[in-house]
């Protein structure tokens, strides 16, 4: 089988970076350059939209339709630019010292440009099973709509793909587990006055600071109660407080103050059973607080649904696969989310393995090695061959 160019890779990376679509925005874009390559190679391409039709999955196959292919599927979204320090162009490929800088070159773009340039490969090959891509959006605001389209696969076909792989920057390495992830935002109201009374009235700022507080308990707790898992670093789940505001001077009693938070789950923990705690511990303050002020209220609202974590048996087949192909041995576990848990509950055994360092990724002067991007072709022809046996 033919070595895939790199330098078709690096002309479909630049032309990925070059689309800016961050999570949240539409990406029409986007989806609409894959789909045109795509269709070069004759690919029959599915895509899934929104009820407002600004959001869109892609998805396509190569080969036959039997059951047991493998699904390779990344997100087409990044996060902002704007604000960090770079001293290359963002949404433009530099190369220099053997990197490629760029938003997206980690994660995950990289990816999805050695997917696309595999295309033609997957096209020619004597498949006796499928390959599928499925690439989609809003995975760095809550992975919106993995599980959507893991179940988009099963309403377009009706064979039954075996394994999926999520290649989220994992210096190609193989990835069974993930954390788990839910967002919230918490608003406290309550009541103004004059600073000097502050035993008298309820200070919004006050109460989420009690909040803040719980959380950073509550999280010790589980360690405490060994609730823990020696393939994660860190060991636990993790529950912290990134964003608040509240109050309009130093000498007024703030009536309304808002913080941001995450939850982030060792499988065998639940986001949901701690959210229900931390609901319970407002439920207490809220009956404390309204003997001063009747008003007082706490209200947590969720950001996105809670996004599972992965955990596949390092002893499962999709393991062995890779493994095999990449030249490696043994699995690891990462602390961030990705969709690879929604694409396992969704009844893919799945796993992450991508090129890049996740340590790159969200960061100013992102970049991918080319000798990352060299292996990740070289997994995809190592696919190829094991679907054609």
């Amino acid at each position: 089988m033919n070595m895939l160019s790199i330098s078709d890779t690096k002309s479909i990376l630049t032309e990925l970076i070059s689309i800016p679509v961050l999570g949240g925005q539409p990406n029409a874009r986007i989806t609409g350059y894959i789909t045109d390559y795509l269709k070069s190679f004759d690919a029959e391409v599915h895509i899934w939209k929104n009820s407002s039709e600004d959001k869109q999955c892609l998805l396509c196959r190569f080969g036959p339709a039997v059951d047991g292919g493998i699904i390779l599927s990344g997100h087409m979204d990044v996060v902002p630019a704007e604000g960090q320090p770079w001293t290359v162009p963002a949404f433009n490929l530099t190369e220099k010292d053997d990197k490629w800088y760029g938003r997206g070159t980690a994660d995950m773009k990289g990816f999805l440009a050695c997917c696309m340039a595999a295309a033609s490969m997957f096209r020619k090959a004597d498949l006796k099973k499928p390959v599928y891509f499925a690439f989609s959006t809003d995975e760095e605001i809550g992975c919106l709509f993995g599980r959507t389209l893991a179940d988009y696969i099963r309403q377009i076909y009706i064979e039954r793909p075996a394994f999926a792989v999520i290649g989220e920057a994992s210096m190609m390495q193989t990835i069974t587990g993930h954390k788990g992830i839910c967002v919230a935002e918490t608003t406290v109201n309550g009541s103004a006055g004059h600073s000097s009374r502050i035993l008298t009235e309820v200070s919004a700022v006050h109460v989420a600071a009690q909040l803040v507080q719980w959380l950073e308990y509550r999280m010790k707790k589980l360690i405490g109660e060994g609730r823990v898992n020696a393939h994660f670093y860190p060991n636990h789940s993790s529950m912290h407080a990134g964003r608040i505001s509240g109050g309009i001077a130093p000498n007024v009693i703030a009536d309304h103050c808002f913080f941001q938070w995450d939850v982030r789950v060792i499988p065998g923990d639940d986001a949901l059973d701690l959210i229900a705690d931390f609901e319970n511990y407002c439920r207490e303050l809220e009956i404390e607080y309204r003997k001063r002020f009747p008003g007082f209220k706490i209200e947590t609202r969720l950001l996105h649904p809670p996004v599972p974590p992965l955990i596949t048996s390092p002893e499962s087949e999709i393991v062995r696969i890779l493994n095999k192909i990449n030249n490696t041995t043994g699995t690891s576990t990462v602390a961030y989310a990705a969709e690879a848990g929604q694409f396992s509950e969704a009844g893919y055994e799945s796993v992450i393995c991508g090129p890049g360092d996740i340590a790159q990724a969200h960061r100013a002067d992102e970049y991918v090695e080319v000798s990352q991007i060299e292996k990740c072709l070289k997994m995809m022809e190592g696919i190829a061959q094991y679907l054609s046996e």
